[in-house]
């Protein structure tokens, strides 16, 4: 059955006053899906590495003449001799909006050439897995009001949804389309042929990968390390990789939307302070898959459920500011005392601390990250500080900390 995705306003929107549209996101993220259920009257073409469709890369200006606008060209990275191609259709056609979308599943060079040969005529978007939002099937999204109005947030709040879902199999289940529906005992095999997919057949193709296996292991790897700082130099040397190969490694997970790392936060601090990215995996559910747990119970009792529920929040975070389109930056904090910030929202020159927590009873304590970055950036202006956990309602835990529920809409 298919579920409404929030981002769906804004690519419309979008497509009414851009010729291309280039919506980007992992695999199996329900970029196709999204797009045929929007867009059914679209002419449709989905590409392979192995096969040059109908000639798009020998010939692809007469490719596109066998395909009019209006045109959805999936996978499009597999075709990048249809960038010129395209390029020169718009400018022939003229300005008019909605001509073609694109679909791609990495940041590599293709949709790289994208935006500089299109630059004016090209919008990009991506699109992630389900958000809490939108497994629960609303649109009402709590990070707005918090930046709207701290102070009222509690009232505002009162009245509004949650997420009924487990903590636990949430986290387990992770949040591509695909796995939702399936029951727990095929959950694994799932992620096993996702793994599998992504090791042997996007990787190697992104990033000529000749040791497959080997890469395998480090995506394994990196799945133990997200909400953790990234030390380049000592990167992969575990599983006895050279730390340039594991860097370049990163990159790939990067580029296929498989990893993601908060730049530190810098600025002029009174004390000195980690200059190292947090890196997080995308999604929890492959995390927990090459940690082998085979069911949402064994997260009680395992290592990675604190760095795993960070990693989801964050995630969360960034997909509600992608909902409205919002312009801000991200980033961590940690002082060289160890006193950090899971999130930092920078927007219109704020500062918003946000800190993850398992805990269903934080109290002062809890803040202290949040307190110590005020009095190390004594002349930044910063918002009230919240600390999202497992406590059933919003409430205040100082005069600026509010507790936040994890699976408040």
């Amino acid at each position: 059955m298919y579920k409404n995705r929030i981002l769906s306003k804004r690519l419309l929107r979008m497509m009414e006053h851009f010729p291309v549209t280039v919506l980007s996101g992992a695999r199996q993220v329900g970029k196709t899906t999204l797009l045929k259920h929007l867009f059914p009257a679209y002419d449709y073409v989905v590409f392979d590495p192995s096969i040059d469709l109908e000639g798009a890369r020998r010939d692809p200006d007469l490719f596109l003449r066998n395909h009019p606008s209006p045109l959805i060209l999936d996978e499009i990275q597999y075709a990048p001799e249809l960038v010129a191609a395209i390029k020169r259709a718009v400018d022939r056609n003229g300005a008019v909006a909605g001509q073609f979308v694109l679909t791609g599943s990495q940041q590599w060079q293709v949709l790289q050439t994208l935006s500089e040969s299109l630059a004016g005529r090209a919008v990009f978007l991506d699109l992630q897995g389900f958000s809490l939002q939108e497994l629960a099937g609303t649109e009402s999204c709590w990070l707005n009001h918090w930046l709207d109005n701290p102070d009222q947030f509690l009232s505002i709040s009162r009245d509004a949804a949650y997420y009924e879902g487990d903590l636990r199999a949430w986290l387990w289940r992770g949040c591509l389309p695909g796995v939702q529906e399936l029951p727990d005992d095929l959950t694994g095999d799932f992620w096993a042929g996702y793994h599998r997919t992504y090791v042997e057949r996007d990787a190697r193709l992104i990033g000529e990968i000749q040791d497959w296996h080997e890469f395998g292991r480090f995506v394994g790897l990196m799945t133990a390390l997200t909400a953790q700082e990234i030390n380049y130099s000592q990167l992969g040397r575990e599983i006895g990789i050279a730390p340039p190969t594991s860097k370049r490694w990163l990159r790939i997970l990067e580029a296929t939307y498989q990893w993601f790392a908060l730049p530190a936060f810098s600025g002029n601090p009174v004390k000195r302070v980690s200059s190292r990215p947090k890196g997080h995996l995308a999604d929890t559910g492959l995390a927990c898959y090459h940690a082998r747990m085979s069911a949402p119970a064994m997260l009680a009792s395992h290592p990675l459920y604190g760095a795993l529920f960070e990693t989801a929040m964050v995630r969360e975070l960034l997909k509600q500011a992608a909902f409205s389109g919002m312009a801000a930056s991200w980033h961590h904090w940690r002082s060289s005392g160890g006193a950090e910030v899971d999130l930092l929202l920078e927007k219109d020159d704020i500062l918003y601390p946000f800190e993850f927590k398992l805990s269903s009873n934080p109290g002062k304590r809890d803040g202290s990250g949040i307190a110590a970055i005020r009095a190390a950036y004594p002349k930044r202006k910063f918002a009230k500080g919240a600390i999202v956990c497992a406590v059933e309602r919003p409430r205040w835990i100082t005069e600026d900390v509010i507790a936040i529920p994890w699976n408040l809409l």
